[in-house]
């Protein structure tokens, strides 16, 4: 088997090591990430969805 390396930036990286299992090689995680049908979202929002997240805090910390 051949071995590749793929170059990304420090950030993204650190995106990566978040969603990445413990338990799992990072052949593993890109394997499971990219033949995956529910792509991971972590944290993922709409530009409508995160509007509607931020209403409902400032809601929220009003009513306080």
């Amino acid at each position: 088997m051949s071995r590749t390396s793929i170059p990304v930036d420090e950030a993204t990286k650190d995106r990566l090591d978040e969603l990445k299992r413990d338990d799992e090689t990072w052949d593993e995680f890109l394997e499971r990430t990219a033949l995956s049908n529910n792509p991971i979202k972590k944290g993922f929002l709409s530009a409508d969805g995160a509007d509607e997240a931020r209403k409902n805090v400032e809601k929220t910390r009003e009513s306080f």
